[in-house]
């Protein structure tokens, strides 16, 4: 199955020459429309821009156009490949982002490993979207990125591998927890990997309430606990997995295989192989697992169930309950931009979440129906109106409208009837 996925998409990026393009927006006819879209006219336009730059939101493509950037250091299931090698990944975000979300989603690698130099060219280039889309950067590089970016630049930014896979998982673990009866605020959580995705995870699932003193996660190394060895060195080198020693894990579990005694739920972002049948063993009644290492998950779903999980995630599409940041990216800057929204951060993030799970339940839940697929257009509306509103509640949002102005906004730019 993936030699045919790989040969197909390698023939359709040929026969069609990459995923995106560029259309004006109004039709041309004659000669005289190009004076009014170029010379003479549009140094109207660009005079009224100069006293006053609000009317850029109104005048330019500015409204509904995002840059997603990278510099391919961590590029999904690939590694550092660098940042030529990652345009197809990001020209693929970007066609989501206009099928699901009616996004202008502009790619934008940049050849650079120093995080300054990258903050330097992220912050010039601003000027210009609506909001920044961080993606695929390495740990710990995107942290100090993301933080320096969201202090310093003018308009949102949101890194995706943290705060979109973050709110994608928190939806499927509050809907994991109604089907098997349990309080997720009070679970005991295994998580394997302290990267990106499992780091910004444990902070939004601390923003949501749930008691991270009970969650173990581990490493290359280990769980983390107070007293391992390479303490000193995360102080300097990653304090923000060193932050997150000191909540996690408050027994002090050093044992790896251990950690897994009672737990109700485990959380793979690490690679292949990385979940073991008899360590599901060793879980509570009704175990989850979020098995979402790509393309190979951690553990497969019928080896997981035969170990006893009641409810498994992957990463996949070709398994059920795909724990993707598809359903929460198009629609999150979607709402966005028709708020205009000056920050997004955590709670943000929690938001979409909820609005994603609801609507999952409202659908109806079963252990092979967590969240809903992307095909389940109608959440992405929704999912932005969430947003949105929760960007007015906060004080965020430049335009102060109601939930269902937002939904019907967003509905129409989308495309749906």
């Amino acid at each position: 199955m993936e030699k045919n996925f790989s040969e197909k998409a390698i023939e359709i990026s040929k026969r069609y020459g990459g995923k995106i393009t560029i259309k004006p927006t109004l039709p041309i006819k004659s000669l005289e429309d190009f004076s009014y879209v170029y010379t003479p006219g549009v140094a109207a336009v660009s005079t009224a821009i100069s006293q006053d730059e609000k009317l850029s939101w109104d005048m330019t493509w500015r409204w509904n156009t995002i840059f997603i950037v990278t510099n391919g250091t961590r590029v999904l299931g690939l590694g550092d490949i660098g940042p030529l090698a990652s345009l197809p990944v990001m020209e693929g975000k970007s066609l989501i982002y206009k099928e699901l979300g009616g996004v202008n989603a502009i790619p934008i690698p940049i050849a650079t490993k120093d995080v300054d130099e990258f903050v330097n060219v992220v912050k010039n280039i601003s000027v210009t979207p609506g909001g920044i889309h961080l993606e695929d950067i390495s740990s710990p590089f995107c942290f100090e990125v993301l933080e320096k970016l969201q202090n310093e630049l003018r308009v949102p930014v949101w890194h995706d591998d943290q705060q979109g896979t973050a709110a994608a998982t928190l939806a499927g673990l509050i809907n994991s927890m109604k089907l098997v009866g349990k309080d997720l605020k009070k679970a005991k959580i295994v998580m394997i990997g302290a990267g990106a995705a499992n780091i910004a995870l444990f902070r939004v699932l601390e923003k949501y309430g749930v008691d991270v003193g009970s969650i173990i996660i581990g490493d290359s190394k280990g769980p983390l606990y107070g007293s391992r060895d390479d303490v000193e060195i995360l102080k300097t080198e990653n304090r923000w997995k060193y932050e997150i020693m000191k909540k996690s894990n408050r027994e002090n579990v050093s044992d790896a295989i251990k950690s897994f005694d009672g737990a109700d739920i485990v959380i793979g972002f690490s690679r292949e192989g990385g979940i073991k049948q008899e360590w599901i063993r060793r879980m509570g009644d009704k175990p989850v697992v979020f098995a979402n290492a790509n393309p190979v998950p951690e553990i497969m779903p019928d080896e997981a169930k035969k170990a006893g999980a009641y409810i498994v995630s992957t990463g996949r599409s070709d398994f059920p309950n795909q724990i993707n940041n598809s359903l929460i990216f198009p629609a999150l800057f979607r709402g966005v931009l028709d708020s205009r929204t000056t920050k997004i951060d955590d709670a943000t993030a929690i938001a979409a979440a909820n609005e994603l799970a609801a609507f999952a339940e409202e659908k109806g839940l079963s252990s092979e129906y967590i969240v809903p697929t992307m095909q389940e257009r109608e959440i992405y509306p929704r999912i932005a109106a969430a947003v949105a509103q929760d960007s007015v509640d906060r004080g965020l949002a430049g335009i102060r409208e109601n939930r269902e102005f937002f939904y019907e906004k967003a509905k129409k730019i989308i495309g749906l009837k």
